[in-house]
């Protein structure tokens, strides 16, 4: 006898059943699609790899394997560190690690770098991250910093136009390796003590002796040496040693640690020494440089609050420049058998450099030749010195300690160090920049001299802060910090291109001040292009064709409607507004230097022409950066540029004349339009051109004409007194 089966139970049974079979083949699925992508990325960061293993939590990783064994792992870096670039998102890359510690391969998985999205092809970011195949987590390596190889350091090349970008990237595959392989136990982390003077250990030595032991460090270069490290770079040739004197002294050069009472009471005498140990502060370290030779260590450009940029001091991971303010006068050296040093000097490590006088340290010569107005080129030459160990109290080493000092530093940081010059030389042009804009008045009846100024800084502008230093604003630029306001905002992503960040701290101080055109008018390299090109066409007499006024005045509006446009674009997808803000010729015309596909730089090209015949076009009609700077500065707090009650009623000399047609007929002064050229004040103050100054002019000379005739008529006329005659 048959029994029937209750429907609900058959019912829980089948659907039990079809949820276990589906959810196993799924399982399937997924490990035939983790099969299928792992034979896609495999090959490219590890190689040597035939198969996946199951993921790892902790780290976050995914071992690799080959014929069945664990040869090494991948990682994806924003899965271990982090780290914002120049568009305010990190780098999403894949990397391979074997289980000693190196490199396999590096692949680049996902970016929003405005830089890379439009311009520079794909091709150029793999062959960066090319370079950091076979580095290990235990080598320091650094982007574009030097090109003196040492030991214990590794370079890699830069992308031009990219730099904040890829040191950015490579910090965050090192970074990452690292916290792998501390994680996996391939790296011990931990913090190192640094080594102690034992200052109760002195003994009586002459020159020699601290030589030989290697308590004084030396570095001789004849001239023959320097040029050949120069051959093959721009600067091979210049300054070049005679014939038959290449083996004269280029430089003689000797340096040591003073803080150890053998070396620093030697050379000094114990006057001096006390002197110097008395003013260092806990943690300072003290260190002579003398010389003798043709080329001086400290250099004959070096000015006040400056940086002395021919020796540089290698220590621990880091690298250190010493100011004005770090320099003492060394007045002689007393060690028995010492030479006599023209050149000599003590120089003072801070705290904050973390110098160890237990590791050995460098010391690093730049030997640096002119090849153009802005342009040198320099080698290096460096000499290691380690102070004998039983002048110091060294602690038990921890491993790998070394990286973690390195990484302890915001990296920011070390990309601001790297670029001291270029802040230096940006500092001073917006220095002078500043000047021009405080004593405007006394320079605008001044003509010649301001406009020897302004043309001088333009050129600045396009070769410096455009061409050399990349440094060209952009609206990206606003939508980029608008984003990083309602996401997740990092100073640090911003101060990773010091240029950038000081310009922008500039742009946004003179806003308030003056408005919108101090940078317009100033600091933007193609707006600076078009001004050169349009001084040059007005010289040539070339015909210049401008819109009527009213028209004019309805075509500024465009810009703000392309603004707008890129506004509402870039809250979709800021790498869709990227790519459309290529509105902008900036990145053909300066970043790229015309260096990219013919479309673009057409483009870039027209409308530099076109202002040779209608006074910056694009400037006044197209550019989305100048209607962004334009909105914030109507809060501007003060009205620099004078007018007369006679300008625009009926006088309209000034409105005639600006380039810019940023004068109204009325005599007003549209601040969202002027690019502050300062003719306008030139005309102001010209007595022999502004009719309101023509009349005061008049009514001086004719008050003068008037007082010289009543002089005149107040003059007794002299009397002839008669001779007494012969």
């Amino acid at each position: 006898m048959c029994r029937s089966t209750d429907p609900k139970v058959e019912w829980l049974v089948t659907s039990f059943l079809r949820t276990w079979l589906v959810s196993l083949m799924l399982v399937v699925l997924a490990a035939l699609s983790t099969s299928v992508q792992a034979a896609d990325w495999l090959p490219t960061v590890f190689p040597e790899a035939d198969a996946v293993g199951e993921p790892i939590e902790e780290p976050p990783v995914l071992p690799v394997l080959r014929d069945g064994e664990v040869v090494g792992h991948v990682f994806e870096t924003n899965d271990i560190a982090p780290i914002p670039a120049y568009s305010g998102h990190p780098v999403n890359m894949r990397v391979g690690l074997t289980l000693e510690g190196r490199i396999t391969g590096v692949e680049v998985l996902e970016h929003s770098e405005p830089i890379m999205l439009v311009g520079i092809p794909e091709t150029v970011l793999d062959d960066f991250v090319e370079q950091y195949t076979g580095k290990s987590v235990r080598q320091k390596v650094r982007v574009g910093l030097s090109r003196q190889r040492r030991e214990g350091y590794e370079h890699v090349d830069a992308i031009s136009g990219a730099t904040v970008t890829v040191v950015v990237m490579g910090e965050g595959i090192m970074r990452s390796a690292r916290q792998v392989a501390r994680g996996l136990g391939i790296l011990e982390g931990g913090v190192a003590e640094p080594a102690t003077v034992r200052e109760d250990v002195f003994e009586e030595a002459s020159w020699e002796t601290l030589l030989e032991e290697g308590a004084v460090g030396h570095l001789h270069l004849t001239r023959g040496q320097v040029d050949e490290a120069f051959i093959g770079t721009d600067a091979e040739g210049v300054d070049t040693a005679p014939e038959g004197r290449e083996d004269e002294t280029f430089i003689d050069l000797y340096f040591a640690y003073l803080n150890v009472p053998t070396v620093g009471r030697n050379l000094l005498g114990e006057r001096q020494f006390e002197q110097l140990m008395e003013g260092l502060a806990e943690g300072e370290h003290a260190l002579a440089i003398m010389a003798n030779g043709r080329y001086s260590f400290k250099g004959s450009g070096f000015v006040r609050g400056g940086i002395y940029d021919r020796i540089l001091v290698h220590h621990g991971g880091r690298s250190d420049q010493f100011t004005d303010s770090d320099m003492r006068r060394l007045w002689g050296v007393e060690a028995e058998g010492a030479p006599r040093l023209s050149e000599r000097d003590i120089f003072i490590l801070r705290e904050e450099a973390r110098f160890d006088p237990g590791l050995p340290w460098e010391l690093e010569l730049l030997v640096r030749r002119q090849v153009g107005a802005l342009d040198t080129e320099f080698v290096g030459f460096a000499t290691e010195l380690k102070v004998p160990e039983r002048f110091l109290e060294i602690p038990e080493p921890v491993a790998d300690a070394m990286l973690e000092d390195d990484e302890a530093s915001p990296l920011w940081v070390s990309v601001w160090e790297d670029r001291v010059l270029h802040i230096v030389v940006l500092g001073a042009g917006l220095g002078v920049l500043t000047f021009i804009l405080m004593f405007q008045d006394w320079l605008a009846k001044r003509p010649r001299l301001l406009h020897t100024l302004r043309y001088s800084f333009l050129v600045y502008t396009v070769v410096f802060i455009g061409w050399y230093a990349l440094a060209q604003l952009s609206v990206v630029n606003i939508f980029t910090f608008a984003n990083a306001l309602f996401t997740d905002f990092q100073w640090s992503t911003f101060l990773m291109d010091p240029m950038m960040f000081i310009l922008w701290s500039f742009v946004a101080v003179t806003l308030l001040l003056w408005g919108r055109g101090v940078y317009c008018g100033w600091l933007c390299p193609f707006g600076a292009m078009q001004e050169l090109i349009s001084a040059v066409a007005l010289k040539l007499k070339v015909p210049q064709f401008e819109l009527p006024f009213a028209l004019h005045e309805r075509l500024w509006a465009l810009k703000y409607i392309i603004l707008l446009a890129l506004f509402a674009v870039s809250l979709q997808s800021m790498g869709q507004a990227e790519v459309y803000a290529e509105v902008e010729p900036f990145k053909t015309a300066v970043l790229l230097k015309f260096q990219r596909e013919w479309g673009f730089v057409l483009y870039a090209v027209l409308l530099l022409v076109i202002s040779a015949f209608n006074h910056k076009f694009y400037c006044r009609y197209v550019c989305p950066l100048g209607a962004g700077l334009a909105i914030p500065a109507r809060i501007r707090l003060f009205d620099w540029l004078r007018r007369h009650k006679e300008c625009g009623k009926p006088c309209q000399i000034c409105a005639n004349e600006c380039h810019i047609q940023a004068i109204h007929p009325d005599g007003r002064i549209n601040p969202n339009e002027c690019h502050y050229c300062l003719d306008c004040q030139i005309t102001y103050h010209d007595d022999r051109k502004c009719p309101p100054m023509v009349v005061q002019r008049k009514k001086r000379e004719k008050a003068t004409r008037l007082s010289s005739k009543v002089a005149e008529s107040r003059r007794i006329p002299a009397t002839e007194v008669p001779g007494d005659g012969a």
